[in-house]
């Protein structure tokens, strides 16, 4: 088993280095230049639209879940053990400089972010909860490449809902195992193996929307619970707090070498970690975007990328500044959650072991939940059958017992190489498919300089071929163009 976790482990750090993170970078400052700065100049817009409810039907229904419900599906998704565990082993690998690499890798991601999302919705398809879609429609129906979309619906499959969502489960047991002061396994990791696929299984085989339902629940109080602690810890050490800056700042370019790292090992591991915690450009995050039911395509990519902000910015921070306030031996730190924990315990007590592990349930079960619906879209691209989804939710439930009892060395590192090769797929589909975005975003721009709330209908765009949806004002938005004061 080592060796084959030797070797996946040097693949996916050959993948990364000589293939992936060049294309995220590149692609990242292009789409930020040839945007204008997007992800900085539109922030008012991106919270303005959050707030938009969703447009209804004929009925007076809501066609699909609202744009906040789908940036809670997303932040599902977005806001779990990589903020956590992914930050600690960042810290662990590559030293507080990791840290700077990835706040620099959320702003850059932001623009890459926005582009995918907002294909997600020009392309998306109707289905019986509302809408679905995201990088296999639009690689199908805006390139012409169904094998394409294919190829990434089954690595989404194999990284999302099962590779992922295992490791969430593990995290869970773990926790648990350190807070009842036992050694993780046995008896212990099937019982909360057990619980958590039950309660995975109640809310997956109700659908698209009672995943939003819950999620609209969860995410809003995990996120408050942990920013607390988070700030309770800063408060506890807040001489220590300048250090922490100038620490991130000084090793992100190699000038304290705390653990070791290279400036190379630094850089990957805030990239690296950065992906795998906030999703920008790896194509997750418009699978949940294309479900929200709004007026114009662009309104949704404002929303997915103010989620990278929250996730990185926001989330991720309060986990360095926890580990780092504490000021830690990272020499010989393990990789994963140990750090959290112990920067936690040592500025607040034994107690917030216990808070930590309701913090690390809510956030791994909420990501749970995400992270099945990415599979079940790219499982209905794929095939309509009934019977495929039906098996695929019992698998992803399987996935989650699975989790809980498995060593997650040997699926981290699988899950970082299978990452890279739906970051590299994605990220080619967007570059092809950029300048529909910036025509869109040009339309977006004029109708808001004319003082309205932007609407979108394909005729806009007669050029453009593939388009299901966005058919006119009222039998899609059920809204005209309306000014806005």
């Amino acid at each position: 088993m080592s060796s084959i976790n030797d070797w996946v482990l040097s693949a996916g750090d050959a993948l990364w280095t000589w293939i992936v993170l060049p294309v995220v970078a590149v692609l990242g400052l292009y789409f930020t230049l040839r945007s204008g700065l997007v992800q900085a100049r539109m922030l008012p817009e991106m919270l303005r639209t959050l707030t938009d409810a969703a447009p209804k039907d004929a009925d007076g229904r809501p066609q699909s879940v609202s744009a906040f419900g789908a940036f809670t599906i997303s932040a599902a998704s977005r806001v779990g053990v990589g903020n956590i565990a992914g930050v600690g082993t960042a810290i662990a690998v590559g030293g507080p400089g990791a840290v700077f690499w990835m706040w620099l890798m959320a702003f850059v991601g932001g623009a890459s972010s926005f582009v995918e999302s907002t294909l997600g919705q020009l392309y998306k398809t109707r289905d019986a909860d509302g809408f679905r879609g995201g990088p296999a429609y639009y690689m199908q129906r805006g390139l012409r490449a169904r094998w394409m979309g294919v190829l990434f619906a089954v690595i989404l499959i194999c990284c999302f809902p099962f590779a992922f969502s295992s490791l969430q489960a593990n995290t869970i047991t773990a926790t648990v195992a350190t807070t009842a002061g036992v050694e993780p396994g046995g008896a212990l990791a099937w019982g909360v193996g057990i619980v958590l696929a039950v309660l995975a299984g109640l809310v997956i085989f109700g659908g698209l929307r009672r995943i939003a339902h819950v999620t609209q629940a969860v995410v809003p109080a995990m996120a408050v619970l942990y920013l607390l602690t988070g700030l309770a810890v800063v408060a506890v050490n807040a001489e220590r707090v300048p250090d922490v800056i100038a620490a991130i700042f000084g090793d992100a370019f190699g000038m304290n070498e705390v653990v070791g790292a290279t400036l190379g090992t630094v850089i990957m591991q805030g990239v690296k970690r950065g992906m795998f915690s906030n999703e920008a450009g790896l194509g997750s995050a418009p699978n949940a975007g294309a479900t929200a039911a709004v007026t114009h395509p662009v309104k949704q990519g404002l929303v997915q990328t103010l989620g990278v902000y929250f996730d990185t910015f926001i989330v991720c921070s309060v986990t360095a500044f926890i580990i780092l306030v504490a000021d830690p031996d990272l020499a010989g730190a393990e990789p994963g959650i140990g750090l959290t924990q112990q920067g936690l315990v040592d500025s607040l007590g034994s107690w917030s072991n216990g808070l930590l592990t309701l913090i690390i349930f809510l956030l791994a079960f909420s990501t749970i939940l995400g992270n099945y619906y990415y599979g079940e879209s790219n499982v209905e691209f794929i095939t309509s059958s009934r019977t495929a989804l039906v098996g695929y939710r019992s698998l992803a439930v399987l996935a989650v017992l699975g989790g809980s009892v498995a060593s997650s060395e040997l699926v981290w590192n699988t899950a970082d190489g299978i990452m890279g090769l739906m970051a590299l797929v994605n990220l080619v589909a967007i570059a092809l498919l950029s300048g529909i975005v910036w025509k869109l975003l040009a339309d977006y721009r004029a109708q808001r300089r004319s003082g309205l709330d932007p609407v979108f209908t394909r005729d806009r765009l007669p050029e453009v071929r593939g388009i299901e949806c966005w058919e006119d004002e009222r039998s899609v938005t059920g809204v005209e163009p309306v000014a806005v004061r």
